[in-house]
């Protein structure tokens, strides 16, 4: 069997940004978390900059796999989108390595990890602004600004998902489908 160094790098990393966060991750460590030489890394990846970005991009990808397996081409895109972003919220929330970079950013604001979270957000965005587009175009929704609605859309489940329950009892996935729809498709006027 032979070993893919740099799949054994990439996971090495990983793991001690997940633990250690990306300023207190060093080459040393992951190499020796990798059970290779420095040098070996740097075959690879130029720098740990690169090597960040390597693991965050996959990480994107990993997420937006996981938001497009829920997209049920019967179903509206409300039911769509809230399946497919509270998803991508639900996988951020639960993967470590991006636990530990929002803490990070929040804390420390180190700037390669703001910019790989900006990144992540960025992906999220035009995840969501596509999904507008195809609403737009089969008639389900009014003509808009998909990148507004985007941003709201995704700035709405942010507050009910992550800056809700930093004081109050979480929502259940059905509690933040009824105020999605309240709040974006139905309105509050009667």
């Amino acid at each position: 069997m032979t070993i893919n160094r740099r799949d054994e790098i990439v996971k090495a990393a990983t793991s001690s940004f997940s633990l250690y966060g990306y300023k207190n991750t060093t080459m040393d460590q992951v190499a020796r978390l990798a059970n290779v030489g420095k040098g070996t890394i740097y075959t690879f990846f130029k720098n740990k900059e690169e090597l960040f970005n390597d693991i965050v991009t996959k990480l994107i990808d990993d997420m937006q796999h996981a938001a497009n397996e829920v997209i049920d081409e019967k179903l509206s895109f409300r039911e769509n989108v809230h399946h497919a972003l509270f998803k991508m919220l639900e996988y951020r929330r639960e993967h470590q390595l991006t636990i530990k970079l929002f803490q990070e950013k929040r804390d420390l604001g180190t700037p390669a990890v703001q910019v790989m979270m900006q990144k992540f957000e960025n992906s999220i965005l035009t995840f969501i602004e596509n999904k507008v587009r195809q609403a737009i175009k089969r008639g389900e929704i009014h003509e808009c600004d998909p990148k507004i609605t985007a941003f709201i859309i995704f700035k709405l489940y942010i507050a009910l998902i992550f800056d809700w329950e930093k004081t109050r009892e979480p929502l259940t996935k059905e509690d933040i489908a009824h105020l999605f729809e309240l709040y974006l498709f139905t309105g509050l006027s009667r």
